[in-house]
């Protein structure tokens, strides 16, 4: 199969214009090719094509190479041009070359022609890759730092509203029923609930989110997907789907991988005014270590690919640069918030995938995200859990250090028959932890604390009482597997914003399983086997 060249031919002679394009045929080639030979339709020809390779005589009746190449260069192209001609000299030759030419050949020799082509697109794809990879260093290098901002912004925001949140349930449920009182404190709520969100979607950009990693089967998320899709996407959009049967498995957070597939086919949609074709594709595919010389984001082995394309209004380079930022948006005012693509960008890094993106004003757009895949089997979904009382007798050491968020936590806990004993910060926690360690059966500790933080607190209250259940609230930080890692077991963190409710379920559900485990303990009896062995019943 010949290979595509698309050659600009700067020549005022047909015949000699015939000969270079035969070269290239018999060269192996598909050759399409336009020849101009003045300025003004160099310049035409530029604008509206894409080019190759540019052969150009060094000497022409209304027009010169010389005049061609600074043409080409003006517009930031850097094409390879290389001259063709029979009137130049070394001296002038040598010239060309300093001020951007690629090569020149004589046509009398064009026995050169093939191989300075071949050498001339090896060496231009090369700086391609180059000119790729340094802009994806500079995407990533900005990325994080707007991450971080917004790390810093929704850890904030989400004391403030955790402790919003958390009054207004408590007022809504304490107000006369059915009054305007307790409409309210609904009203209180529900907007806090939306505030919530919104700093949830900064942390997912910022991959601070708490995640809850199973094993899952990607075809079988976008499956449920599909079913509200079809119903809710619009007219004029014809939606299609090819799943690979065989696709592998993938850990992973079951409700941010919806988040994923939902945000992308509502871009895709949106990127569709006019109707069009969207189409969710998934692949196996193993990334070579050459794929990844030229993707500095990407990394060797097994992935899953999810692909959604659109045949929509595409985008142009300008905007591809800007389309993972949080806020930002090429959709009118009220139309969208700018955060749909952002979250995919966080959530997909924080997964330890990656993504890539084709896309030409006019031809629509192709996300490609790639998940690691791993080995086994889905996980079963949970069924209905029976419901479980939320009251306890317990005595819960509290360590916050935002006043408003302490003083809920303090009056949830309490009306729920649990004694607290409340610290402001991570030091203050281990020495009411000292003095109070016989009656004390769990912790909660916030990560980020002043003075000492919520891990380094645990292990200093571990030292003086080791297995004592905790749990960690955060609003600003993921890092469950280096906190896994480093307290031994399985950490339980607590999310902020949260509800009352879900505090006191968290706080009940681990108190009842550290009592489950003591049973057991205290149930098992030592004797000696018939070989004299010590075992345990």
């Amino acid at each position: 199969m010949k290979t595509p060249l698309r050659v600009l031919i700067v020549e005022d002679s047909e015949d000699d214009a015939e000969l270079l394009v035969r070269e290239l045929r018999r060269g192996g080639y598909d050759v399409s090719f336009g020849r101009v030979e003045k300025a003004e339709a160099m310049l035409v020809a530029i604008e509206n094509q894409q080019w190759d390779v540019v052969l150009c005589d060094y000497s022409l009746p209304h027009f010169s190479g010389t005049d061609a190449l600074l043409l080409l260069r003006a517009k930031n192209l850097d094409t390879p041009f290389i001259y063709v001609s029979g009137t130049i000299g070394e001296e002038t030759a040598v010239a060309a070359l300093k001020q951007g030419a690629q090569d020149y050949i004589m046509k009398g020799n064009l026995k050169r022609l093939l191989p300075a082509i071949q050498r001339e697109l090896k060496e231009s794809e090369q700086r391609r890759e180059k000119v790729q990879l340094e802009r994806q260093l500079r995407l990533l290098e900005r990325f994080e730092a707007i991450g971080r901002l917004a790390g810093g912004i929704a850890h904030d925001f989400n004391n403030v509203i955790a402790a919003i949140l958390g009054w207004a349930e408590l007022g809504e449920d304490q107000a006369p029923a059915d009054s305007q009182l307790q409409e309210n404190f609904r009203r209180i709520r529900t907007e806090a609930e939306r505030a919530a969100r919104l700093t949830g979607q900064l942390l997912a950009f910022a991959r601070r989110e708490v995640l809850q990693p199973e094993k899952i089967d990607l075809n079988e998320s976008i499956s449920e997907i599909l079913a509200f899709l079809q119903s809710g996407i619009g007219g004029g959009i014809e939606l299609e789907s090819v799943l690979d049967p065989d696709l592998h498995v993938i850990q992973a957070d079951l409700t941010q991988i919806g988040q994923v597939i939902m945000n992308l086919c509502i871009n895709a949609k949106d990127a569709m005014p006019s109707g069009g074709r969207l189409l969710i594709r998934t692949k196996n595919v193993e990334i070579s270590e050459d794929f990844c010389r030229r993707h500095s984001h990407a990394h060797p082995g097994n992935h899953v690919v999810l692909e959604i394309s659109d045949t929509g209004i595409g985008m142009d380079t300008a905007t591809l640069d800007h389309i993972f930022e949080p806020f930002f948006t090429t959709k009118k005012p009220g139309k969208g918030t700018g955060l749909g693509l952002a979250i995919v960008y966080g959530i997909v890094k924080q997964h330890d995938g990656f993504m890539d993106v084709h896309t030409e004003p006019g031809r629509g757009t192709t996300f490609q995200v790639y998940f690691p895949a791993t080995t086994g089997v889905p996980a079963e979904r949970n069924s209905h859990k029976p419901q479980m009382s939320l009251i306890g007798s317990e005595t819960v050491l509290v360590a916050e250090d935002h006043e408003g968020l302490r003083e809920l936590i303090e009056k949830v806990l309490n009306a729920h028959g649990y004694k607290t004993i409340i610290a402001d910060n991570g030091e203050s926690a281990v020495q009411l932890f000292k003095e109070n360690f016989e009656k004390i059966q769990i912790v909660i500790l916030d990560v980020i604390m002043p003075v000492l933080n919520g891990p380094d607190a645990y292990d200093r209250i571990s030292a003086i009482r080791p297995g004592v259940p905790a749990i960690f609230t955060t609003g600003h930080t993921a890092e469950e597997a280096s906190l896994s890692s480093r307290l031994g077991g399985e950490p339980i963190f607590l999310q902020k914003p949260y509800a009352p409710h879900t505090l006191n379920q968290i706080v009940r559900s681990t108190l009842d399983r550290e009592r489950q485990r003591n049973s057991a303990a205290d149930s098992l009896t030592l004797r000696l086997d018939d070989r004299g062995f010590l075992t345990g019943t």
